[in-house]
């Protein structure tokens, strides 16, 4: 049974056949080339001809699809966000006290 679902950037997916869960994250134009994350975080490429000639099926994100990314820090995403917009009385509050605030 070949897949009928289309690659769409950013959905989830099941290989059927070989129990792999994954989500499309880009398309390499320039070897025709779909790139995927499976939910262990490996990363992994499909030609268009093995996409269509594989058991795929679409499926809504697992619950835990953040699961390989827990023990990230910020700094390790490539970025930091350094929030400048904050109230003046906020500017030296631990995350205790912020947290006490809000509650």
């Amino acid at each position: 049974m070949a897949t009928v679902a289309d690659p769409i950037i950013e959905s989830w997916y099941k290989d059927v056949e070989n129990n792999l869960i994954f989500k499309v994250v880009a398309f390499d134009d320039k070897d025709d080339t779909i790139e995927v994350q499976y939910v262990d975080g490996d990363i992994g490429e499909y030609d268009r001809e093995s996409w269509y000639n594989s058991t795929f099926d679409y499926i809504e994100a697992p619950e835990d699809w953040s699961a390989p990314y827990d023990d990230l820090e910020i700094d390790d995403m490539g970025y930091s966000d350094t929030d400048t917009h904050l109230n003046p009385e906020q500017e030296d509050m631990d995350l205790g006290e912020m947290l006490d605030k809000t509650s």
